[in-house]
Protein backbone atom coordinates (compact mmCIF):
# COMPACT_ATOMS: atom_id res chain seq x y z
CA UNK A 1 0.00 0.00 0.00
CA UNK A 2 1.34 3.44 -0.93
CA UNK A 3 1.22 5.04 2.50
CA UNK A 4 4.71 6.26 3.19
CA UNK A 5 3.93 7.67 6.65
CA UNK A 6 1.69 5.53 8.91
CA UNK A 7 -0.76 7.45 11.10
CA UNK A 8 -2.24 6.06 14.31
CA UNK A 9 -5.82 6.68 15.35
CA UNK A 10 -4.84 8.81 18.39
CA UNK A 11 -2.53 10.95 16.22
CA UNK A 12 -5.29 11.44 13.68
CA UNK A 13 -7.91 12.30 16.31
CA UNK A 14 -5.63 14.95 17.78
CA UNK A 15 -4.98 16.40 14.32
CA UNK A 16 -8.68 16.49 13.41
CA UNK A 17 -9.98 18.06 16.63
CA UNK A 18 -9.45 21.73 15.54
CA UNK A 19 -11.64 21.20 12.46
CA UNK A 20 -14.71 20.64 14.65
CA UNK A 21 -16.20 18.12 12.21
CA UNK A 22 -17.33 15.60 14.80
CA UNK A 23 -15.96 12.26 15.91
CA UNK A 24 -13.64 10.17 13.78
CA UNK A 25 -15.68 7.22 12.57
CA UNK A 26 -13.17 5.45 10.34
CA UNK A 27 -10.05 5.98 8.22
CA UNK A 28 -8.04 3.91 5.77
CA UNK A 29 -4.98 4.36 3.61
CA UNK A 30 -5.40 4.82 -0.13
CA UNK A 31 -3.31 2.33 -2.08
CA UNK A 32 -3.16 4.14 -5.43
CA UNK A 33 -0.78 6.97 -4.54
CA UNK A 34 2.82 6.99 -5.71
CA UNK A 35 4.13 10.27 -4.24
CA UNK A 36 2.10 11.24 -1.16
CA UNK A 37 0.36 9.43 1.71
CA UNK A 38 -3.42 9.65 1.35
CA UNK A 39 -6.22 8.49 3.63
CA UNK A 40 -10.00 8.35 3.38
CA UNK A 41 -11.37 9.85 6.59
CA UNK A 42 -14.99 9.45 7.75
CA UNK A 43 -16.19 12.02 10.29
CA UNK A 44 -19.61 12.68 11.75
CA UNK A 45 -20.00 15.72 9.49
CA UNK A 46 -18.79 14.22 6.22
CA UNK A 47 -16.27 12.30 4.14
CA UNK A 48 -12.79 13.70 3.58
CA UNK A 49 -9.36 12.93 2.15
CA UNK A 50 -6.27 13.55 4.25
CA UNK A 51 -2.99 14.04 2.36
CA UNK A 52 0.48 14.04 3.88
CA UNK A 53 2.89 15.67 1.46
CA UNK A 54 5.91 13.41 1.02
CA UNK A 55 7.56 14.98 -2.04
CA UNK A 56 8.48 18.60 -2.59
CA UNK A 57 9.27 21.45 -0.23
CA UNK A 58 6.67 22.71 2.24
CA UNK A 59 6.96 26.20 0.76
CA UNK A 60 5.06 24.97 -2.33
CA UNK A 61 1.94 24.19 -0.33
CA UNK A 62 0.49 27.73 -0.29
CA UNK A 63 0.53 27.57 -4.11
CA UNK A 64 -1.63 24.43 -4.16
CA UNK A 65 -4.03 25.86 -1.60
CA UNK A 66 -4.39 29.15 -3.47
CA UNK A 67 -4.87 27.45 -6.85
CA UNK A 68 -7.56 25.13 -5.53
CA UNK A 69 -9.32 28.05 -3.84
CA UNK A 70 -9.35 29.92 -7.18
CA UNK A 71 -10.79 26.92 -9.03
CA UNK A 72 -13.30 26.12 -6.28
CA UNK A 73 -14.48 29.75 -6.27
CA UNK A 74 -14.96 29.41 -10.05
CA UNK A 75 -17.39 26.52 -9.38
CA UNK A 76 -15.12 23.77 -10.65
CA UNK A 77 -15.43 20.28 -9.11
CA UNK A 78 -12.09 20.29 -7.30
CA UNK A 79 -11.07 19.65 -3.69
CA UNK A 80 -9.92 22.50 -1.49
CA UNK A 81 -8.23 22.84 1.87
CA UNK A 82 -10.69 22.67 4.75
CA UNK A 83 -9.83 25.35 7.32
CA UNK A 84 -9.63 24.64 11.05
CA UNK A 85 -11.16 26.86 13.72
CA UNK A 86 -8.21 29.26 13.35
CA UNK A 87 -8.56 29.51 9.57
CA UNK A 88 -5.53 27.33 8.81
CA UNK A 89 -5.71 25.16 5.70
CA UNK A 90 -2.15 23.83 5.90
CA UNK A 91 -1.13 22.02 9.08
CA UNK A 92 1.33 19.33 10.12
CA UNK A 93 0.88 15.66 10.99
CA UNK A 94 3.68 13.20 11.77
CA UNK A 95 6.21 15.85 10.77
CA UNK A 96 4.72 16.27 7.27
CA UNK A 97 2.65 19.09 5.73
CA UNK A 98 -0.96 17.93 5.80
CA UNK A 99 -4.22 18.95 4.11
CA UNK A 100 -7.78 17.87 4.84
CA UNK A 101 -10.04 18.11 1.79
CA UNK A 102 -13.64 17.12 1.02
CA UNK A 103 -13.98 13.73 -0.64
CA UNK A 104 -15.56 14.18 -4.07
CA UNK A 105 -18.23 11.83 -5.37
CA UNK A 106 -17.97 9.53 -8.37
CA UNK A 107 -15.70 6.83 -9.72
CA UNK A 108 -12.74 6.67 -12.08
CA UNK A 109 -13.46 5.66 -15.68
CA UNK A 110 -11.15 3.00 -17.10
CA UNK A 111 -12.62 2.95 -20.62
CA UNK A 112 -13.71 6.51 -21.45
CA UNK A 113 -15.98 7.27 -24.40
CA UNK A 114 -16.31 10.40 -26.52
CA UNK A 115 -18.63 12.06 -24.02
CA UNK A 116 -16.24 11.50 -21.13
CA UNK A 117 -13.39 12.96 -23.17
CA UNK A 118 -15.40 16.00 -24.25
CA UNK A 119 -16.17 16.80 -20.60
CA UNK A 120 -12.51 16.45 -19.67
CA UNK A 121 -11.55 18.83 -22.49
CA UNK A 122 -14.16 21.34 -21.39
CA UNK A 123 -12.99 21.23 -17.76
CA UNK A 124 -9.36 21.64 -18.79
CA UNK A 125 -10.27 24.72 -20.81
CA UNK A 126 -12.12 26.19 -17.81
CA UNK A 127 -9.04 25.67 -15.62
CA UNK A 128 -6.83 27.47 -18.13
CA UNK A 129 -9.30 30.31 -18.66
CA UNK A 130 -9.70 30.81 -14.92
CA UNK A 131 -5.96 31.25 -14.40
CA UNK A 132 -4.34 32.60 -17.57
CA UNK A 133 -5.02 36.27 -16.77
CA UNK A 134 -3.65 35.92 -13.24
CA UNK A 135 -1.21 33.03 -13.27
CA UNK A 136 -0.07 31.76 -9.89
CA UNK A 137 3.56 31.08 -10.63
CA UNK A 138 5.13 27.76 -9.73
CA UNK A 139 7.91 26.20 -11.73
CA UNK A 140 7.46 22.47 -12.11
CA UNK A 141 10.25 20.31 -10.73
CA UNK A 142 9.74 17.94 -13.69
CA UNK A 143 10.00 20.37 -16.55
CA UNK A 144 12.12 20.46 -19.69
CA UNK A 145 15.43 20.95 -17.89
CA UNK A 146 14.61 18.04 -15.59
CA UNK A 147 13.78 15.85 -18.59
CA UNK A 148 17.06 16.66 -20.28
CA UNK A 149 19.12 16.03 -17.13
CA UNK A 150 17.24 12.91 -16.01
CA UNK A 151 17.22 11.48 -19.51
CA UNK A 152 20.99 11.89 -19.81
CA UNK A 153 21.42 10.23 -16.42
CA UNK A 154 19.24 7.24 -17.34
CA UNK A 155 20.54 6.66 -20.87
CA UNK A 156 23.57 4.50 -19.93
CA UNK A 157 21.30 2.01 -18.16
CA UNK A 158 18.81 1.59 -21.00
CA UNK A 159 18.80 -1.03 -23.72
CA UNK A 160 20.08 -0.08 -27.16
CA UNK A 161 16.51 0.14 -28.48
CA UNK A 162 15.39 2.32 -25.58
CA UNK A 163 18.37 4.63 -25.94
CA UNK A 164 17.71 4.96 -29.68
CA UNK A 165 14.17 6.07 -28.82
CA UNK A 166 15.01 8.41 -25.94
CA UNK A 167 18.06 10.23 -27.31
CA UNK A 168 16.28 11.76 -30.35
CA UNK A 169 13.39 12.76 -28.07
CA UNK A 170 15.80 14.57 -25.75
CA UNK A 171 17.46 16.24 -28.74
CA UNK A 172 14.02 17.39 -29.92
CA UNK A 173 13.23 18.87 -26.50
CA UNK A 174 16.54 20.76 -26.47
CA UNK A 175 15.97 22.06 -30.01
CA UNK A 176 12.42 23.30 -29.29
CA UNK A 177 12.83 24.41 -25.68
CA UNK A 178 12.63 28.14 -26.37
CA UNK A 179 9.56 27.77 -28.61
CA UNK A 180 7.78 25.60 -26.04
CA UNK A 181 8.40 28.06 -23.23
CA UNK A 182 7.04 30.89 -25.39
CA UNK A 183 3.63 29.22 -25.89
CA UNK A 184 0.49 30.70 -24.23
CA UNK A 185 0.56 29.98 -20.49
CA UNK A 186 -1.80 29.39 -17.58
CA UNK A 187 -1.89 27.22 -14.50
CA UNK A 188 -1.76 23.51 -15.38
CA UNK A 189 -2.96 20.37 -13.66
CA UNK A 190 -0.02 18.59 -15.36
CA UNK A 191 -1.17 15.10 -14.31
CA UNK A 192 -4.68 14.83 -15.74
CA UNK A 193 -4.88 11.05 -15.99
CA UNK A 194 -8.01 8.90 -15.81
CA UNK A 195 -7.33 8.01 -12.18
CA UNK A 196 -7.50 11.69 -11.22
CA UNK A 197 -11.02 12.30 -12.57
CA UNK A 198 -14.35 11.05 -11.21
CA UNK A 199 -17.63 10.53 -13.03
CA UNK A 200 -21.14 9.52 -12.11
CA UNK A 201 -22.25 7.86 -15.33
CA UNK A 202 -21.11 10.33 -17.99
CA UNK A 203 -21.26 13.36 -15.67
CA UNK A 204 -17.87 14.63 -14.49
CA UNK A 205 -18.03 15.11 -10.72
CA UNK A 206 -14.45 15.69 -9.61
CA UNK A 207 -10.83 16.39 -10.53
CA UNK A 208 -8.24 15.56 -7.87
CA UNK A 209 -4.48 15.33 -7.20
CA UNK A 210 -3.13 18.76 -8.07
CA UNK A 211 0.29 18.09 -6.52
CA UNK A 212 2.01 18.28 -9.92
CA UNK A 213 0.19 21.52 -10.77
CA UNK A 214 2.36 24.38 -11.98
CA UNK A 215 2.45 27.33 -14.34
CA UNK A 216 3.41 26.64 -17.94
CA UNK A 217 2.28 26.16 -21.55
CA UNK A 218 -1.37 25.17 -21.79
CA UNK A 219 -0.55 22.89 -24.73
CA UNK A 220 1.57 20.71 -22.43
CA UNK A 221 -1.44 20.07 -20.18
CA UNK A 222 -3.52 19.09 -23.21
CA UNK A 223 -0.86 16.71 -24.52
CA UNK A 224 -0.55 14.96 -21.16
CA UNK A 225 -4.32 14.54 -21.06
CA UNK A 226 -4.65 13.23 -24.63
CA UNK A 227 -1.81 10.77 -23.98
CA UNK A 228 -3.86 9.00 -21.29
CA UNK A 229 -7.53 9.58 -22.13
CA UNK A 230 -7.50 8.91 -25.86
CA UNK A 231 -5.61 5.65 -26.35
CA UNK A 232 -6.26 2.74 -28.66
CA UNK A 233 -5.29 -0.83 -27.79
CA UNK A 234 -1.73 -0.36 -29.11
CA UNK A 235 -0.96 2.89 -27.28
CA UNK A 236 -1.73 5.03 -30.31
CA UNK A 237 -4.26 7.86 -30.30
CA UNK A 238 -7.95 7.05 -30.71
CA UNK A 239 -8.99 9.80 -33.11
CA UNK A 240 -12.72 10.12 -32.28
CA UNK A 241 -12.07 10.49 -28.55
CA UNK A 242 -9.15 12.87 -29.11
CA UNK A 243 -11.17 15.00 -31.49
CA UNK A 244 -14.02 15.14 -28.96
CA UNK A 245 -11.63 16.33 -26.24
CA UNK A 246 -9.84 18.87 -28.43
CA UNK A 247 -13.08 20.16 -29.95
CA UNK A 248 -14.69 20.76 -26.55
CA UNK A 249 -11.54 22.53 -25.37
CA UNK A 250 -11.15 24.69 -28.49
CA UNK A 251 -14.79 25.79 -28.32
CA UNK A 252 -13.86 27.65 -25.14
CA UNK A 253 -10.18 28.49 -25.73
CA UNK A 254 -9.12 28.48 -29.41
CA UNK A 255 -5.63 27.24 -30.21
CA UNK A 256 -2.95 29.48 -31.67
CA UNK A 257 -0.80 28.97 -34.76
CA UNK A 258 2.27 28.43 -32.57
CA UNK A 259 0.46 25.70 -30.64
CA UNK A 260 -0.61 23.98 -33.85
CA UNK A 261 3.00 24.00 -35.06
CA UNK A 262 4.33 22.35 -31.88
CA UNK A 263 1.46 19.95 -31.27
CA UNK A 264 3.16 16.71 -32.29
CA UNK A 265 6.36 17.70 -30.51
CA UNK A 266 4.39 18.33 -27.33
CA UNK A 267 2.72 14.93 -27.49
CA UNK A 268 6.19 13.39 -27.47
CA UNK A 269 7.34 15.67 -24.65
CA UNK A 270 4.40 14.47 -22.56
CA UNK A 271 5.45 10.85 -23.13
CA UNK A 272 9.08 11.55 -22.21
CA UNK A 273 8.11 13.23 -18.94
CA UNK A 274 6.17 10.21 -17.63
CA UNK A 275 8.47 7.57 -19.09
CA UNK A 276 11.38 9.11 -17.21
CA UNK A 277 9.52 9.64 -13.93
CA UNK A 278 8.29 6.05 -13.98
CA UNK A 279 11.77 4.70 -14.74
CA UNK A 280 13.11 6.66 -11.77
CA UNK A 281 10.29 5.45 -9.50
CA UNK A 282 10.90 1.83 -10.57
CA UNK A 283 14.58 2.25 -9.71
CA UNK A 284 14.18 4.13 -6.43
CA UNK A 285 11.23 2.16 -4.99
CA UNK A 286 12.25 -1.33 -6.13
CA UNK A 287 11.28 -3.90 -3.51
CA UNK A 288 9.20 -1.45 -1.50
CA UNK A 289 5.45 -1.71 -0.83
CA UNK A 290 4.70 1.19 -3.15
CA UNK A 291 2.50 1.44 -6.23
CA UNK A 292 4.83 1.70 -9.25
CA UNK A 293 3.30 2.37 -12.65
CA UNK A 294 4.77 0.49 -15.59
CA UNK A 295 7.38 2.65 -17.40
CA UNK A 296 6.98 0.64 -20.60
CA UNK A 297 3.49 2.10 -21.14
CA UNK A 298 5.00 5.46 -21.99
CA UNK A 299 7.87 3.91 -23.89
CA UNK A 300 5.23 2.36 -26.17
CA UNK A 301 3.31 5.64 -26.39
CA UNK A 302 6.46 7.52 -27.35
CA UNK A 303 7.04 5.04 -30.17
CA UNK A 304 3.46 5.61 -31.32
CA UNK A 305 3.87 9.42 -31.23
CA UNK A 306 6.64 9.49 -33.83
CA UNK A 307 3.96 10.01 -36.48
CA UNK A 308 0.50 11.16 -35.40
CA UNK A 309 -2.51 11.65 -37.65
CA UNK A 310 -4.28 13.84 -35.09
CA UNK A 311 -4.22 17.53 -35.97
CA UNK A 312 -4.85 20.39 -33.61
CA UNK A 313 -8.14 22.15 -34.54
CA UNK A 314 -6.73 25.50 -35.62
CA UNK A 315 -8.43 27.87 -38.06
CA UNK A 316 -6.13 30.03 -40.20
Amino acid sequence: MSVFTPVSRPELETFLAPYELGRLLDFQGIAAGTENSNFFVSLEKGEFVLTLIERGPAEDMPFFIELLDVLHDADMPVPYAVRDRDGKGLRELCGKPALLQPRLSGKHVKAPNNQHCAQVGELLAHIHLATRERIIERRTDRGLDWMLASGADLLPGLSTEQAQLLQPALDEIAAHKAQILALPRANLHADLFRDNVMFEGTHLTGLIDFYNACSGPMLYDIAITINDWCLDADGGIDLPRAQALLGAYAALRPFTAAEAELWQVMLRVGCVRFWLSRLIAARDFAGMDVTIHDPSEFEVRLVQRQQVALKLPFAL
